[in-house]
């Protein structure tokens, strides 16, 4: 990665793992029991400026390149998956503002995006509609200066701390195709007729916020509309290669966190007078690993340098999305089983991890969704 990290971007990590000891690993068990992150803690990343790296510098950011967002999307994922709500803030709410936004809205919301003081969310997916987000039903009709947002949206990541909701709803239910009808409403903590819904019990993530949200002719200002009415299915489209890029970093780095728990245990742990590392069926089953993981990292750095590039790599991001996921959730399985009945103990970190994998196969788009628009891409 030498055409990406320079001293600076080396200096950065240093202090961003330092600020992680002190404030996020002593507290992630703690975090994980009560099933959320506190907001002490993101205000703590603002004051240190680890959120919105790459906003300019006159909205308070660093104005930095997307290999800060890389950094801190790797250490963040090393403490534990639940702190995905940080680079779903950083890395996909945060650019919809910038791209979209006007500049009235950029000055009002950035700041605090930046400070830890607003929280932001992405509401799209629907107890009806996942995938298909031609399909949903939530609606925002507008009526002189405010929009009447009706609908529910679910599996809402950072979905109780949000005081900021980039709402994907339908402003024209009668446009031909559907997906030319949705639009993009920023909903805000404060707006009529906006509330949560229940924080949701999941098999794995338990310190991330999930959650629903709920609106009932909700009243949001029509100033709160996000760029060109219509035009939200495309706006989407236009990130979701970012947003994907994201996911295939986490779950490489899942990967590897798991992959070095087991080839530590393995050499500490006895059996049959020996180190369990001393067999060759468990050498082989951490070599054939080593070999899948070391395939999967210089995959995802090159794309991380081609996006940085300014390359459409949509079609190779989905692949990385789809196989890194489906690697990690192959090596969640193999590095338990080497714990033995260990693994399946909750004080082992291998057990959590073990839990926290398989969603990243679903979210950003289910893996099935990946390999549909590698087909597409494909001329298939």
């Amino acid at each position: 990665m030498s055409n990406i990290y320079n001293e600076e971007h080396r200096i950065f990590r240093q202090a961003f793992r330092k600020f992680l000891e002190k404030e996020a690993y002593p507290f992630y068990a703690e975090w994980e029991k009560s099933g959320i992150i506190p907001r002490s803690f993101w205000q703590k990343l603002g004051e240190q400026g680890f959120l919105g790296p790459s906003v300019p510098e006159k909205y308070g950011g660093l104005g930095a390149d997307f290999a800060y967002a890389v950094i801190i999307n790797e250490e963040l994922e090393k403490v534990g998956s639940s702190l995905i709500g940080v680079g779903l803030h950083n890395d996909i709410v945060i650019p919809y503002l910038l791209h979209y936004g006007t500049e009235e809205q950029k000055q009002r919301w950035l700041p605090g995006c930046i400070s830890g003081d607003i929280i932001t969310a992405i509401a799209m997916t629907e107890p009806g509609a996942g995938s298909d987000l031609a399909g949903i039903t939530t609606t925002a009709k507008l009526d002189g200066e405010y929009y009447i947002v009706n609908g529910q949206k679910t599996f809402i990541t950072n979905g109780i701390h949000a005081d900021l909701v980039v709402v994907v709803c339908k402003t024209n239910i009668g446009a031909k195709p559907a997906h030319k009808g949705i639009s993009l409403l920023i909903v805000e903590r404060e707006n009529p007729g906006f509330s949560r819904g229940r924080k949701l019990e999941k098999i794995g993530l338990h310190a991330q916020d999930t959650a629903e949200l709920i609106f009932e002719e909700a009243k949001v200002p029509a100033h709160n509309l996000l760029g060109v009415e219509g035009k939200g299915f495309y706006y989407l489209m236009e990130q979701l290669q970012q947003e994907r890029l994201i996911v295939a970093i986490a779950g490489q780095i899942a990967a590897e966190v798991m992959f070095e728990l087991a080839k530590n245990y393995v050499k500490e742990r006895k059996a049959f007078g020996n180190s369990i590392s001393d067999f060759q069926t468990v050498q082989f089953r951490l070599v054939e690993m080593a070999t899948e993981i070391e395939i999967g990292r210089t995959f995802v750095d090159d794309l991380i340098e081609r996006h940085m590039n300014g390359e459409d790599v949509v079609s190779k991001v989905s692949m990385a999305k789809w196989w890194i996921t489906d690697l990690a959730k192959k090596v969640a399985a193999e590095t338990m089983q080497l714990h033995g009945g260990y693994g399946y103990m909750e004080e082992y970190e291998i057990a959590r991890r073990y839990r926290d994998i398989p969603v990243s196969a679903i979210y950003a788009g289910t893996n099935e969704i990946m390999k549909t628009i590698i087909a597409k891409k494909l001329d298939l």
